[in-house]
């Protein structure tokens, strides 16, 4: 059988994250704050998400809409099991599928007509939402089920701290653009913080490492020993010339560089 299958996007998932680098390993692991889908109007739809308040969670299905690679057999997970880099694509949640379909499952913050808004969210700005569906714990949970090869995995949890400069300097950026480099570095650094392979990491001549956050440059310390990471500063990662009066403003954010390095140096 090879029938071809059409789908109309029931609306559009907006939030802060833009980028695929930005994206948490799941939903509760969202450091963005609240997204929300807005639904299409002239659709019924507003009585389509009537008696969906009250549900703690709901289920969203939608397009992969930046997966524009092939889809290939064996995927690369964030961290393998032992002794191998790929598992099954069937038995991964890589977004590089046969079907580009996605399906999370985020918590439902309120309803406002045709907005929906949530939480613990991984989708990225401008998804296409499918379809949605209400999470029922009766049903959608199955806690004492095998996890298959994920327990294999060699998992290395660690702690993150914050130096004081670091936290000033975060919360003038988040004030600036709403970003917030101290969300996306614990989500990014607290597992397997070190394989530059799978995350915008790099060791530099001192010993110290720099994680890449959009156009932002986040120096940390590690402690092999005691598992601990410390969010030592946050700088521009533009250029001198980069900055200059005129130069393409691809991310719109060279105001704010330009703000900050006037508040505390390059």
């Amino acid at each position: 059988m090879n029938s071809k299958i059409e789908l109309t996007p029931i609306g559009i998932y907006h939030s802060s994250t833009r980028y695929k680098s930005e994206v948490p390993r799941q939903g509760n692991c969202d450091y963005s704050g609240c997204g929300f889908v807005e639904l299409n109007g002239g659709n019924s739809f507003e009585q389509a998400l009537s008696d969906l308040e009250g549900f703690d969670r709901i289920w969203l299905i939608y397009s992969f809409h930046q997966s524009n690679e092939s889809w290939r057999p064996m995927a690369a997970p964030p961290v393998p099991p032992k002794n191998r880099e790929r598992v099954g694509l069937f038995a991964s949640r890589s977004p590089y599928r046969p079907n580009p379909i996605g399906l999370s499952c985020v918590k439902l913050v309120s309803l406002d007509g045709l907005r929906i808004s949530v939480e613990e969210s991984d989708l990225l700005d401008g998804t296409p939402i499918l379809d949605i569906k209400p999470y029922i714990a009766d049903f959608d949970s199955f806690p004492d089920s095998s996890k298959g090869w994920l327990d294999e995995r060699e998992v290395e949890q660690y702690s993150i701290e914050t130096s004081e400069i670091f936290l000033i300097k975060n919360q003038f950026i988040k004030e600036a653009t709403s970003l917030d480099a101290e969300g996306f570095a614990s989500v990014q650094l607290s597992v397997n913080p070190l394989l530059a392979k799978r995350k915008r990491v790099k060791k530099n001549p001192g010993g110290s490492w720099t994680l890449s956050y959009r156009t932002w440059r986040i120096d940390f310390l590690v402690d092999e020993q005691t598992k601990l990471i410390t969010l030592h500063d946050i700088r521009s990662g533009y250029e001198d010339h980069d900055l200059e009066e005129g130069a393409v403003d691809l991310y719109d954010d060279k105001n704010a560089h330009r703000s900050f390095i006037k508040r505390f140096g390059s």
